[in-house]
């Protein structure tokens, strides 16, 4: 098994997802590589990479401003057919997923999505994917030479390597196709109050119908602010039109695994609970004492939002000061 692990990354930092996805691989595969595309400040990420379990780190400039998927298709088919890479890992993203399919496609590799988990048995490269709304996690595996496998954000904890070394870097000299060079982006607009991101921030506080209103979510936000998290939302919000999609957590939206995850004013659905149930400590606030939501969360606290949050927000405040 030869191991190769994509390392997605925004702002000079590396996701959360990826080192996690590298720290399980590295105990897969010692001699486990990593690869890098984007600008020329690449040097930092490969000796993060290095400690946290990659062996050999190739770095590949594209001089795009954006992150897009078809350089990074480029490089990574590329770099697998010349190593002679099997085994290619990403965690899930939306860039991630382009990558991922697009590689697969290129190098006519068997491809597995939403995994948690990855073993050896019995020298057989097995999957774990959850199914039946995550009731059962069945094994999965791969009939084509190539494997390339996304993992479910939050599925691994990252974490330096029992032993820290300096990697090996390798630089690439990324060769483009046609298509790739005709690819821009236009424009990218951010918003001014877009917080930390919901895949890699410790900290997420969730609205749900139980805010009452799109002006209901200010006290997701207070909260969040209070907590340096982010805030996410429910599908029945999203679809009201009170919190944009891009902040939608559960089966048809993210999957998050946070340390600490606030439920205000979410019932507790299945679809809601595939999306965070992997959070470290879950604490929920809800009315009504019979809300599902209370059945799986580390605390339950039984009261309106309107009155249980802003109390909390001022005494987080209060300690903050």
């Amino acid at each position: 098994m030869s191991v190769l692990v994509f390392l997605e990354h925004h702002e000079h930092a590396i996701s959360a997802g990826s080192l996690g996805v590298l720290t399980r691989a590295a105990q897969l595969d010692p001699d486990v590589a990593a690869v890098l595309v984007g600008d020329d400040q690449l040097a930092p990420l490969a000796g993060d990479a290095g400690r946290h379990g990659a062996a050999t780190v190739f770095t590949a400039v594209d001089a795009f401003p954006s992150p897009l998927p078809g350089p990074r298709i480029d490089v990574l088919a590329e770099l697998v057919q010349e190593h002679g890479f099997d085994t290619i890992l990403f965690s899930n993203s939306v860039l991630a997923a382009d990558v991922a399919a697009g590689l697969a496609a290129r190098l006519d590799a068997g491809i597995n999505w939403d995994l948690v988990d990855l073993e050896l048995r019995d020298g057989e490269l097995i999957g774990k994917q959850p199914m039946l709304q995550d009731s059962v996690l069945a094994d999965v595996g791969w009939r084509s030479p190539r494997r390339i496998a996304l993992f479910r954000s939050g599925s691994f904890e990252p974490a330096p390597a029992a032993s820290e070394r300096e990697p090996a870097v390798e630089s690439l000299v990324a060769n483009f196709s046609e298509h790739t060079m005709a690819a821009r982006v236009t424009e990218r607009t951010l918003r001014a109050d877009e917080g930390p991101s919901l895949a890699d921030t410790d900290v997420i506080v969730a609205g749900g119908i139980g805010l009452g209103s799109a002006e209901g979510f200010e006290l997701a936000e207070q909260l969040a602010a209070a907590l340096n998290g982010a805030v996410g939302a429910t599908r029945a919000a999203v679809y009201k039109g009170w919190y944009p999609a891009s902040a939608q957590i559960g089966q048809t939206g993210k999957t998050v695994a946070p340390k600490l995850y606030v439920a205000l004013g979410i019932s507790g659905a299945v679809q809601h609970k595939v999306g965070m149930q992997n959070s470290k400590t879950i604490v929920a606030v809800n009315k009504d004492p019979h809300a599902p939501i209370f059945e799986f969360s580390d605390l339950a606290v039984v009261g309106d939002v309107h009155t249980v949050v802003p109390e909390l927000v001022e005494l987080l405040r209060k300690h903050a000061g």
